[in-house]
This record gives structure tokens, sequence and C-alpha cells, in this order.
């Protein structure tokens, strides 16, 4: 733990901060969680670090701070990253269609009716361009996020959207097989997008994906514990992933497949093992304005580019899994973007701040108005749906995802008066 007159020199208050261990280890000590690694850091410098409960309950195995997890749709931000490298480069263009790479989806068909029958399509009014995988408008569709028999194609024709034993190639010629939800550019419809995002990185460089996140993003910035592949001599620094047996009134554990040797399949919307050490030099690196420690993966302005939202006025109507999102958020190239802190169930931070959520629960911010990152990992299953995220917090055995909250809500409370009215003012 940080001494108290470092704490008090970044900024906050040490009993106030020091609230926050107690307050999540209620969560473990009523079963709601098997456990929660946080890290909190100031001007780069780490002003808490909370290591609580097990990552493996029958084990016995403690969580500790560089405990793995799979970070879900927190690989979406590095894969987008990835792809405004090439736009810097002159290698991409947002405007550009995605056919000169993926042909794939070069004629898509749109179904007349999201929920309607499979055959009932029109054709696409335009191309899908890269703009539109980077903020989800390309009316790609995850299988969970879907209605009617669109669910149902989904998850016969491409299977499990984290591992599967398909080829990049074989993958994105299924999913050419299956019509988009909505016309290219008509609404924000959480998918697949930044997986064909990830594999049309891997065409533009002429290398698989995940060689080019090693490349150009975990090499240059330390990240030494993220991969799509966990080796055999790391799989004990892994948090198992829990969910509720309602039937046993408890968490178990759920089993998930692990690959005997690098995969094919690399999805860069959500394949990603990481660390909160790991993720925390990302954020840091969107903080510098696109550096870190001398490494430039960004120009300042790319990064200012990717967080202005660009959801029109009708698209931010539209709610997101039951809840209005964009009435407190606006989305930009890959990273939600914090517009108002108050009641808002993705980000806690000063307008401006960055994040994406991942489905186990693990989440992050980079709050740039006060220099601020927030890690806070854990491995937990709910049920998601299209209309799950209003009552995802609430529905039975679903409690442990109100931690979430409570670490957001008690270190924002722990900054000094001046700290705060600075956010306080960035909002107004």
């Amino acid at each position: 733990m940080t001494g108290d007159a470092s704490i008090r020199t970044h900024g906050f208050e040490p009993a106030k901060l020091a609230m926050v261990r107690p307050c999540l280890q209620a969560f473990i000590d009523r079963g709601e969680l098997a456990g929660i690694v946080t890290l909190t850091s100031r001007g780069g410098d780490i002003i808490q670090s909370e290591t609580l409960g097990m990552s493996d309950i029958q084990t016995g195995t403690r969580m500790r701070s560089d405990t793995l997890f799979r970070i879900a749709s927190m690989t979406k931000p590095i894969t987008s990253v990835s792809a405004m490298m090439l736009v810097e480069e002159g290698r991409l263009s947002l405007s550009d269609p995605i056919s000169r790479w993926v042909p794939e989806l070069a004629s898509p068909r749109v179904l007349r009716h999201a929920a309607g029958t499979i055959t009932d399509t029109v054709a696409a009014n335009r191309e899908i361009t890269v703009e539109d995988l980077l903020t989800h408008r390309a009316g790609i569709a995850y299988a969970f996020f879907s209605e009617g028999p669109l669910q149902e194609a989904y998850d016969a024709t491409l299977g499990n959207p984290a591992m599967n034993r398909f080829t990049p190639d074989e993958w994105l010629a299924a999913l050419g097989q299956l019509p988009l939800a909505y016309q290219p550019g008509e609404r924000f419809h959480y998918g697949h997008s930044t997986d064909v995002l990830g594999f049309l990185i891997g065409r533009v460089e002429g290398k698989p994906l995940r060689q080019v996140l090693q490349e150009r993003i975990f090499a240059p910035l330390g990240m030494k514990d993220t991969d799509f592949w966990l080796p055999q001599d790391k799989r004990h620094r892994l948090a198992n992933l829990y969910g509720y047996d309602a039937q046993a009134g408890k968490l178990a554990q759920v089993e998930v497949e692990m690959y005997d040797e690098p995969p094919a399949y690399t999805p860069g919307g959500g394949g990603l093992i990481s660390s909160a050490p790991d993720y925390h030099r990302f954020a840091r690196m969107l903080l510098g304005g696109g550096a870190l420690e001398g490494r430039r993966l960004l120009q300042p302005a790319t990064v200012q580019l990717m967080q202005r939202n660009r959801l029109t006025k009708v698209q931010r109507d539209v709610s997101f899994a039951g809840m209005p999102l964009w009435q407190k958020n606006g989305f930009g190239l890959g990273v939600s973007i914090a517009e108002d802190p108050v009641d808002n169930p993705y980000a806690c931070g000063a307008p401006g701040s960055m994040t994406w959520p991942g489905i186990f629960g693990t989440w992050w911010q980079a709050d740039p108005v006060n220099d601020l990152v927030m890690i806070f990992m854990i491995q937990h299953q709910v049920p998601v749906s299209a209309s799950s995220g209003a009552t995802i917090a609430t529905g039975h055995g679903a409690a442990g995802r109100r931690a979430l909250p409570e670490y957001q809500r008690r270190t924002y409370e722990a900054l000094q008066s001046d700290v705060s009215a600075m956010t306080q003012e960035a909002g107004a």
C-alpha cells in the first residue's frame, strides 16, 4: 500500500481511499465475487493497488497484482489503436470501404427488420467503411445482442465469439453469409465489428493480428503478459471464471476452453488475456497523448480524434442493451467517452474520460482531467442479452457487479476538494 504522505501528495485523502478495500472485500465475504484486483494511479504513480479474494476458490490460490484475466471487450480499444496507427501512416483511411481488404463483406444484404426472418433482406445502401467498424455502425451483430432468427444464425454459423477453430479467412467467409442487422452507418449496434477490423489489420500488414499487436503495441509498451494465447507456464496465474449457480446457491466455476498452441483465430474484439499492470501501461499511453516513457504509438491529434463523439443525436437516442448509455456518454473511435459522470453506468470520471468494459466484469478508465487511471479486474459471468443491461447488476446472482460502482464512487470521493472541484468544473 502506498504511504499516506504520497497519497496526499497525489491529491487523495488517505482515510477515504482506505475505505475502498473493506467495501470491496464485503462482496467476497458474501460470496458474490471470488476475487478482485484493482489498480489506481495518478500522474503515472500507483496510489492504490488491491488484491482481494481468490483467483481459484478450490485450490485457495489468492489474487495477486499480476494475476491474469480474460479481458474480453477491453481488447477492442487495443485493436482500435493499432488501426489508428495505420491511419496515421496513410495505409488506412476512416472513409475506406473495407471491401478493399475484406471482399467477403463487399456486397452485404441487410435485414428488412432486425428481428425478422433471415431471408427477408434488402441490398446495403452503401459499403461498410473503416469508420463504421471503429464505431460499431457497420450493422454487424453479436448473437447475444440479437433477437429472433439472426441470433440463431450467428450461433450456428460463427460459433463461440471468443474461442473457436476457424482461421481468419474461414471466419470472414462465414460472416459474409449472414445479413447485417442494420444498414451501414445507421446506428450503433454492438457486434463483431472490431473482430473484422482486427482481421482487416492483419491483411493490411500481411501478418497475423497477434503478431501485429505484439510488434506495434505490447513490446513497445512493455505489456509482457498480454496475448491471445496463454502458455502452460503462465496458466497458474489465470483467474478462474465464476458464475452464480442458482441450484447450489453459490458461485461455481465456468469451464473455459484453453488452446494448446497459439490460435489462428484471434478476435480483436474480445480475445486477449492481460493483467492490471499491463493494461495500466496501455491506459497511460492514451493519457500521454499516444506516448509512454519515450515510446510514441500515436500522435496527440490522433488520440484527440479517438476521443470525439461520432454518434448522431438520433443514434444516441437508441438504447444500448436496454440502457440509455448514450445520454451520459459518447462513442469515439474504439472507446466510449464520458460526458456526464452522474449516475453513469460505465464511467465515473470527468468529461473526456475514456473507457470500455469487458463482459466478464473487467473495466478501466483513463481520466485526462485528473490524470487518473483506474483498473478493475474480476472474472464473473452473468447472462447477457439485447435488453439485459438495465437489470444485469440487480438480478439474482449478479450482485457482485455492484462492486465496480463502489470502487468508482469511493475512489472519486477520496479526491481532495480542490481536485473534485476541478472535475465538477469540467463537467459544467
